[in-house]
């Protein structure tokens, strides 16, 4: 089968790979329709996240259910199913307890990282690890699954309520389902972007979203609030966190979601202390909140979110929609929102994605 492989910071390599087989009673061999490109795969190219040289990447991926083991009963082939990368082992202390996002067994299985992931033709998981898509949800809007899956993680761990103003540092697809996560409860969401592109796509599809490109991030954004600050700010880029401090109100919630291994800041804890400001780092997302995104995604219009699609073979033309993989800075502006790499090649409905079994 076709794959695109991790070679090291800003190379990647489509090679040929022995096609998945099911070698357990319970793996599910899965053929691989599409696979939206995170942000934390364009982090793993650029050296600011840590990948295992040879893995195939991906992560975020749809398909068609393949090949069964002999033990499994939850899936048959033909099914429309939707992948669950953050695996666990589910004996270790933390899983017992149902803090499944901190399994201490996570070594060599973190799709996409250091597990084979699925920018491919095909992939083989544990059953529990792979979801059916409900009827008539779109393949296109599924594809966003696990990421809508990192953001109830998030927007969980702020704990929100309804007497809550946030703001959302960065437009891209994770802040903006953030956004629309948190537009469900709090009293009123504000998005901060600074890509031109990014800043145009998301005031399509939401209300509150401000340019911070040209001034003080956090002091743009308090007059667009008409000087209130938010209790609850979170960073969706990586590399907000000075500018979230700077912008939440005292007594208020910052969340930290971008994965950015090269980026660091000076913390003063006097000014966490005094303002009673809480941090929050949420981890990866426990495995009782897959489900739970599965039956959010069908109400969300996610669709809304996939503006590119690309071949495989076209990878290189998928990475440059997103400000391409330099050695240097990463590339230049945005010209896409969500980016999808297909995988399938076989029978498809009116929107180019496998319909039914």
């Amino acid at each position: 089968m076709r794959a695109l492989v991790y070679l090291g910071p800003g190379s990647v390599e489509l090679q040929e790979r022995p096609a998945p087989r099911a070698g357990s009673d319970d793996d599910v061999v899965v053929k691989v329709v599409g696979t939206g490109i995170c942000g934390t795969d364009r982090k793993i190219l650029l050296g600011r996240f840590p990948a295992r040289p040879g893995v195939v990447l991906g992560h975020e991926s749809v398909g068609l259910v393949e090949q069964v083991g002999a033990g499994v009963r939850s899936l048959a082939v033909g099914d429309r199913v939707v992948v669950n990368p953050t695996l666990y082992c589910g004996w270790c202390v933390p899983c017992t307890r149902g803090a499944t996002n901190f399994c201490r067994n996570k070594a060599g299985t973190e799709v996409g990282v250091d597990r084979d992931g699925t920018y491919a033709d095909g992939v083989v998981l544990p059953e529990r690890f792979v979801r059916r898509v409900p009827d008539g949800m779109p393949f296109r809007g599924a594809v966003l699954i696990e990421p809508l899956a990192c953001v109830l993680n998030n927007v969980r761990a702020a704990g929100l309520t309804f007497d809550d103003t946030v703001a959302v540092l960065g437009a891209g697809p994770i802040g903006m389902l953030t956004a629309l996560v948190a537009a469900r409860t709090a009293r009123r969401v504000t998005v901060a972007e600074t890509d031109g592109y990014r800043l145009f796509a998301a005031r399509d599809m939401f209300e509150r979203v401000v340019d911070v490109s040209r001034t003080d991030p956090a002091e743009t954004l308090v007059r667009a609030a008409g000087g209130d600050r938010p209790g609850v700010v979170f960073d969706t880029t990586g590399s907000g966190a000075e500018t979230a401090l700077r912008l939440v109100d005292d007594g208020g919630r910052v969340v930290l979601m971008g994965f950015d291994d090269s980026y660091s800041m000076p913390l003063h804890p006097l000014q966490l202390t005094n303002r009673g400001i809480r941090l929050i780092g949420a981890g990866d997302f426990r495995g009782d909140t897959f489900p739970v995104a599965v039956d959010l995604a069908a109400g969300l219009g996610l669709e809304r979110l996939v503006t590119h699609e690309f071949p495989l073979e076209a990878y290189e033309d998928a990475l440059d929609a997103l400000g391409g993989v330099g050695s240097d800075t990463g590339g230049g502006r945005y010209d896409a929102m969500k980016v999808v790499i297909r995988s399938d090649t076989g029978p498809a409905g009116a929107d180019g994605w496998p319909v039914s079994r």
